[in-house]
């Protein structure tokens, strides 16, 4: 059977690094629904706060030039909602992948947990689909244009792996933003406690938060998706999703006053 693949983004419909997946996933020869967001909705995890007061979320179809023929819908809601909607069959069969990026910046680290583009692959994988989240290494301050060709050409390698995965499991992928002839080896990479570019929350004067990001210098710790992705190596991430954890050492109440 051919597979059937849902990509999707948090950087919404029109992004060039949703295009840049879809065709890679086509070329795969796979089954491609895309269904993104309508305007970007980065850094909203895998939250499903879009629906409106009337728990309904708008849907528009859109048309991609370069891909003819792949469905493609643009959703008034964050790509966690759009990942879960998908593995209902609101675009369809549910699919037997879904991939979300290729984002506008990397997605490393702990912080993952708040990335829009991992919410989506998180949620796949919580309800049984196979997932990657997929990243390009573009700077805060870019002085040329992304390596969208870097991306494609790591990706059709890459593709073929992901979807071998078994179900409800996930990858988290990292491109470095340079040259194909000066990216190095891909690698598998542990998650690091804090990356280069970290959140900055500032509480101002006139009652508000500030919330933004800033380059740090700190030493990053070797073998992680920081360290390796810096030193120009394509990172491989696998994520666990929500899941048990082990029982503290509790002695629980047996009955109660």
């Amino acid at each position: 059977m051919t597979m059937r693949v849902l990509v999707t983004n948090d950087d919404g419909i029109d992004a060039p690094g949703l295009l840049v997946l879809a065709r890679c996933a086509a070329e795969q020869g796979w089954e491609v629904v895309v269904a993104a967001p309508e305007t970007e909705a980065s850094g909203t995890s895998a939250g499903l706060t879009a629906a409106a007061a009337d728990r309904r979320v708008a849907v528009a179809d859109r048309t991609l030039p370069e891909l003819p023929g792949t469905p493609a819908h643009a959703v008034a809601a964050h790509p966690g909602l759009i990942a879960l909607s998908a593995c209902h069959g609101a675009f369809g069969p549910p699919p037997d992948l879904v991939l979300s990026g290729v984002n506008l910046g990397a997605n490393i680290g702990r912080q993952i947990l708040h990335s829009g583009t991992a919410g989506a692959a998180l949620t796949a994988s919580i309800n049984d689909t196979r997932a990657a989240a997929i990243s390009l290494d573009v700077p805060l301050h870019p002085v040329e244009p992304p390596h969208w060709d870097t991306a494609a050409a790591v990706l059709r390698d890459l593709l073929p792996l992901v979807a071998e995965q078994e179900p409800g499991r996930l990858v988290n992928i990292n491109i470095p933003d340079r040259e194909l002839a000066d990216v190095g080896p891909a690698r598998w990479a542990g998650l690091a406690r804090v990356g280069q570019v970290r959140s900055r929350v500032v509480r101002s004067a006139e009652g508000q938060i500030e919330v933004g990001s800033a380059l740090v210098d700190d030493e990053l710790e070797p073998g992680t998706d920081a360290a390796l992705l810096l030193a120009g190596h394509v990172t491989v991430s696998p994520v666990r999703s929500v899941h048990d954890a082990e029982a503290p050492h509790w002695i629980l109440p047996e009955t109660w006053a």
